[in-house]
């Protein structure tokens, strides 16, 4: 994986953290940098840890699936960036009812925005990322994008509020980032 691939990676899992941070932005009104803070290290913590959990998971037996390796990891971009590409033509209201500013709830967004980053940890195993220092710096950077495309997200929503959330279409252009990678994943490996 290229290092523009990977820096690709990380905004496309990043997306959802943008989305719901765009959401609580908008339910925040003000600058609430505490809250903000909190938000955006959460969602880059977790977004970071699940791909390396998933990449130990694997890392075990990840000599017996070599041979369609290329297809897992094909398989799990293309259904992750389906799922995201699906669920951002759902119709959705701008107001949610849920308080950003609550630990528990902040927690409980960052895992369910980085249940996808699970995943993509199976397929770093499936591209060969062998070694602890090898996953070091695709975990690290997936973190350091989702906070910062989370605080990015939540100054946005701030700032203008839900006429625009629904425009940015933030889901749609992540899905369609990792279906594209998935894609090229599988085409170097069966044609070159």
């Amino acid at each position: 994986m290229t290092t523009i691939e990977l820096w690709l990676l990380a905004v496309g899992l990043a997306m959802d953290c943008f989305a719901v941070s765009i959401a609580s932005g908008i339910i925040l009104k003000r600058i609430r940098w505490r809250a903000m803070l909190t938000m955006a290290f959460a969602f880059g913590l977790f977004q970071a840890l699940m791909p390396f959990i998933g990449w130990m998971c694997t890392y075990m037996f990840s000599h017996l699936i070599e041979n369609i390796d290329h297809w897992i990891a094909f398989a799990i971009l293309a259904f992750l960036g389906g799922r995201m590409i699906r669920e951002s033509f759902k119709d959705e209201e701008c107001r949610h009812e849920y308080d950003p500013t609550r630990l528990k709830v902040v927690l409980i967004l960052a895992i369910a925005t980085s249940i996808d980053a699970l995943a993509v940890g199976i397929s770093f195993s499936c591209l060969g990322i062998n070694t602890f220092t090898d996953i070091l710096t695709p975990v690290s950077i997936i973190g350091l994008v989702s906070s910062l495309l989370s605080m990015a997200g939540l100054l946005f929503g701030i700032r203008f509020g839900c006429g625009i959330a629904h425009k940015i279409r933030a889901e749609l252009l992540g899905g369609i980032i990792l279906v594209a990678i998935g894609t090229k994943i599988l085409i170097e490996h069966l044609f070159f």
